[in-house]
């Protein structure tokens, strides 16, 4: 039995949506927990690298395989990704299958939970720098 394209579209949608949805939906409590529960044995919240995995203090907008310091794998540094919250999704679900030869093998299959740590990722964001000292009174 053929089935219509216009039957399979809104289908199709109905799929799509809700997981490209809720990356943007996340908690980034629940993601603090998540990353503490699963992630901070290899990753650091701050600009401290691990050996095993580098440090995600400003992770959101960065090149992958390029931060100072850390020995990426060949496959990381030629991916050429951007960690922008689809990317994180994408990558957090299925690590080697997106970065084939990658080095992180754990994934986190749970859209919510994904969600919920990009959220947390997103807001590890370096201090801005101190705004400069007033200057002193003119004697």
């Amino acid at each position: 039995m053929p089935t219509s394209p216009r039957i399979l579209a809104p289908l199709l949608l109905a799929l799509v949506l809700p997981a490209a949805a809720s990356a943007a939906d996340g908690n980034p409590a629940k993601g603090r927990r998540t990353f503490a529960a699963q992630c901070a044995a290899c990753h650091a919240t701050t600009a401290d690298n691990r050996i095993t995995g580098p440090a995600l203090l400003g992770v959101a907008g960065r090149t992958a395989g390029t931060l100072d310091g850390f020995a990426f794998s060949d496959a990381m540094k030629k991916s050429a990704l951007t960690w922008d919250a689809p990317t994180l999704d994408k990558y957090l679900a299925a690590p080697t299958t997106v970065v084939p030869g990658t080095t992180m093998a754990l994934a986190v299959p749970n859209a919510a939970t994904r969600a919920d740590l990009i959220a947390f990722l997103n807001t590890l964001t370096p201090a801005a720098p101190a705004p400069p000292a007033p200057a002193a009174p003119a004697k």
